[in-house]
């Protein structure tokens, strides 16, 4: 009996009898707007060029997220946005050339060259809906980044104040993505008839936060740093987030990414967390068992 109870003690003590980990709800958030940066973000379009604007978020354990929100200034009626798409990006150096020579100071903390291919998703396609609400129909910002995108030296102090309707996109993704633990990009653009989308900043810091970069098709696949290398000003630069949110849920024991058992694990631990394949399937915003396996296939094979 001794014995025993030692040996239920050690493996208590490793870890072996210890509870399981459960799925539960995910949700991250910038707070709300400060009003000071409005930073263009927007798809190409006739006579305008794609310009993206970034912000970095932290999960802790492998995630499905299924909704986001952003908050801009629009110079348009709000009846005018026409589409939303949104990328994902590792930190670099992960998916970056790092034997190109970059024409920006610094790429240290930056959004990698090229996105994650499997976590875009796009209005456009049908891999995400949305829904935008007016939330100020007269707002107005401290000063905006739009045009003056460049490598260096790459400082322009900014291109003033702006003024529009003050709006909040709520984003669903009808094909949830599926991320493992680590740091990322969130970048998402917003096509608007007849005007532009100015992605709204909100207050730093966050814990582990790294600051707002942005990027035109010209400076690609090179970014700047909003405050640190746009607006300037030495070690009194300001430091920018942007305005988002997060949410879904987190699902701890799924398989590891790359390895063999990989999908079968995954499931597994999805119906047993649950109670249900099929549960898991409409808890996590999946269209059908199929559109979950799917996903689960394509984030075991990363």
């Amino acid at each position: 009996m001794r014995s025993r109870t030692s040996l239920a003690a050690a493996m208590i003590t490793a870890g072996v009898l210890a509870t399981p980990a459960w799925a539960g709800p995910f949700s991250f958030t910038t707070g709300n707007t400060d009003g000071l940066l409005g930073a263009l973000s927007r798809s190409e379009s006739t006579g305008k060029i794609e310009t993206e604007t970034a912000d970095d978020f932290i999960l802790t354990e492998t995630t499905v997220i299924n909704a986001a929100t952003i908050t801009g200034l629009i110079t348009a009626p709000l009846a005018n946005i026409s589409n939303v798409e949104v990328e994902l990006y590792h930190v670099f150096p992960l998916d970056s050339d790092t034997l190109r020579q970059p024409r920006v100071l610094t790429r240290t903390n930056s959004p990698a060259d090229v996105e994650i291919d499997a976590a875009t998703r796009d209005g456009g396609d049908g891999t995400l809906g949305f829904s935008a609400s007016p939330l100020n129909a007269s707002f107005s910002v401290a000063n905006t980044v739009v045009n003056g995108i460049n490598p260096t030296p790459s400082t322009t102090g900014g291109e003033g104040p702006a003024s529009g309707e003050e709006v909040q996109i709520t984003i669903t993704f009808t094909q949830p993505i599926v991320l493992p633990a680590g740091h990322y990009f969130f970048r998402p653009e917003v096509l608007v008839n007849g005007g532009d989308f100015l992605y709204l900043s909100a207050p730093k810091p966050i814990v582990s936060d790294l600051q707002a970069w942005i990027r035109n098709s010209r400076l690609s696949p090179d970014w700047v740093r909003i405050g640190t290398d746009v607006i300037g000003g030495g070690a009194a630069a300001p430091k920018f987030n942007m305005t988002f949110s997060l949410s879904g849920n987190t699902v701890p024991e799924v398989g590891t990414a790359g390895e063999p058992s990989c999908h079968g694990e995954s499931v597994s631990a999805l119906a047993r967390q649950f109670g249900g394949i099929r549960s898991a399937a409409s808890t996590l915003g999946f269209s059908s068992v199929d559109a979950l396996q799917d996903s689960f296939k394509e984030f075991c094979n990363s």
